[in-house]
């Protein structure tokens, strides 16, 4: 008999991430409720970049970084990072599996098929839309209530109904919204913007606006254009922006004074998507409530700018999997458990002030601050390259690295 029943709400790919560390442990069940009627009801969004010490390592504590291989693009490590005349501030090239930089890319959509196909199919319940959890932590479903779960993971997303039982706290706006698009067959139908992106990303910023472009592994490419605007502005829209020519229109209006090929992403763009992009304070944590944790968005949700969302959310599927084992594993795991999740979170709230704080500096700097990208890009590179550096070798070199980016940038400005 397992000493543990666990309910994991949400089935995005933090959720069915968890599922599967804590699968073939018999001490632990586990139940999957997902709202969507089946998997594929709805788009999963664009690429992801996986990182070696919190997405992959997740991956390959749950054994499937062999399967994760055949699925990831390697060569989407291509990147340019420019301004509006497409000064490129950042250009890094293609690369392979043993030239890596840590960063490969791969689809959401292949991510959590991944992820679906490496768990019971019987492990998720599919349509099960998720209405409120009680005190007594009953879970109320629109089929039904359930209980008897020793932990219920909040896996549901930025606008998370686990969380509500731990804090009335909902995202804010965080002051940056726009349009995406996709440009399907791209080497065909806009091949000069194919090539520019070069199986990458293009991500261009200036005046407090961006237009940003990425490879899917279908050929086609994710478009997305960005501007600091007030949190109604679909309401006050010049145009149509639910139909492909008014969506097109409203943003080339505002964007008249950029490279007409950055133009032209937007213009080849086809399925308008409007977005606002919401956050959770940064440093924000709930009080430890027995029975109840979160993990993924609905912990910690973010805007993309630093690309760290989901690793994080990954990382906290692999370290939460780790602590309900260890109690699993213990004389008597429903009293152990509590301790676990509660060490769990505060580890946590650690991670997640860290990395929101990379998240929200990356977006002032982009959005929010004049003469971006030129005025800071050296605080850029050497604010993730910190982020990410490890070891007392890495800490005794890294003044050297950043007087070394303060010199490359000021020769390539003199120049450019």
């Amino acid at each position: 008999m397992p000493s543990i029943r666990i309910a994991i709400v949400g089935a995005g790919p933090v959720g069915l991430l968890l599922a599967r560390l804590l699968l073939d442990n018999p001490g632990v069940d586990v139940t999957v409720f997902e709202s969507d009627q089946s998997p594929s009801v709805r788009g999963q969004g664009g690429s992801l970049d996986l990182h070696p010490t919190t997405g992959i390592a997740a991956l390959k504590e749950a054994g499937l970084y062999e399967e994760f291989l055949k699925r990831v693009r390697f060569d989407g490590e291509a990147l340019i990072i420019c301004d509006k005349n497409l000064i490129p501030y950042v250009n890094l090239p293609r690369a392979e599996e043993n030239t890596s930089r840590g960063r490969p890319e791969i689809d959401r959509s292949s991510l959590r098929e991944m992820l679906l196909h490496s768990v019971p199919p019987e492990m998720i319940r599919w349509g099960w839309r998720l209405r409120s959890i009680d005190s007594q932590h009953r879970v109320v479903f629109d089929q039904g209530t359930e209980s008897g779960f020793d932990l219920i993971v909040g896996a549901d997303g930025a606008w998370s109904k686990t969380r509500q039982l731990l804090s009335s706290q909902t995202p804010i706006y965080s002051g940056i919204a726009g349009i995406s698009f996709t440009i399907p067959e791209a080497e065909e139908r806009a091949p000069k913007g194919y090539e520019m992106v070069n199986r990458g990303s293009v991500f261009a910023y200036s005046d407090g606006k961006g237009i940003t472009a990425q490879q899917a592994g279908d050929g086609s490419l994710d478009i997305s254009a960005w501007y600091v605007q007030r949190e109604d502005w679909r309401d006050h829209a010049a145009h149509d922006i639910s139909t492909a020519q008014g969506a097109r229109t409203q943003v080339v209006e505002n964007y008249q004074d950029w490279d007409s090929r950055l133009i032209d992403f937007v213009r080849q763009g086809e399925r308008p998507v409007a977005r606002s992009l919401y956050m959770l304070p940064v440093g924000w944590k709930w009080k430890h409530r027995s029975g109840v944790t979160l993990i993924g968005d609905a912990a910690h949700v973010m805007t993309p700018f630093a690309g760290e969302g989901v690793n994080l959310g990954m990382q906290d599927a692999l370290l939460l999997s780790r602590a309900i084992l260890k109690a699993s594993k213990s004389s008597d795991p429903t009293f152990q458990l509590p301790a676990q999740i509660k060490t769990f979170e505060a580890g946590l709230f650690v991670r997640a002030r860290k990395t929101a704080e990379l998240t929200r500096d990356m977006m002032q700097w982009w959005f929010f601050t004049d003469g971006s990208p030129r005025s800071v890009v050296e605080k850029v590179v050497i604010r993730i390259t910190a982020f990410h550096q490890s070891g007392p070798l890495a800490s005794a070199a890294f003044p050297f690295f950043a007087a070394g980016v303060y010199a490359y940038y000021f020769g390539f400005k003199w120049f450019h």
